[in-house]
């Protein structure tokens, strides 16, 4: 049997000012990024290693609007007030506040990084069950 989506491979962002988005990410993410070709610079993040791309505007493909668009990435944080007040004061702003998502833990928020990419974060107890089933 073959499974259709094994998992997250890449997240890729577009910022018109590359080497500028880079420096934000690698401020956000306290660490520099482990590849980098001109237009295209990538971090190895998180518990499983997740690679986030941080490409240049002008390898977009033509269909990308300058507004935020598209599928939400959330990212688990462990402290999901603190990483939203960090966030904004990087220069995100709110895309949707911190909501529960019922009862069961499931927390999300998301900002509009200054480069315009939706940058999903939450808290997920079961990304912490999955983690702890593996470690």
């Amino acid at each position: 049997m073959t499974n259709t989506l094994r998992g997250v491979a890449t997240v890729n962002f577009y910022a018109a000012n590359h080497k500028e988005a880079v420096k934000w990410y690698a401020d956000l993410l306290e660490m520099e990024p482990y590849f980098n070709v001109p237009g295209y610079s990538e971090f190895r993040i998180g518990d499983y290693q997740n690679e986030l791309g941080i490409i240049d505007s002008k390898y977009a493909p033509g269909s990308l609007t300058d507004k935020p668009a598209g599928a939400i990435v959330y990212w688990h944080v462990d402290d999901l007030p603190s990483t939203v007040d960090r966030l904004i004061s990087m220069g995100a702003t709110i895309h949707a506040p911190i909501t529960a998502r019922g009862s069961n833990g499931f927390v999300t928020a998301s900002v509009v990084d200054p480069f315009g990419n939706i940058l999903g974060v939450m808290t997920n107890p079961h990304y912490l069950e999955i983690k702890n089933t593996f470690n």
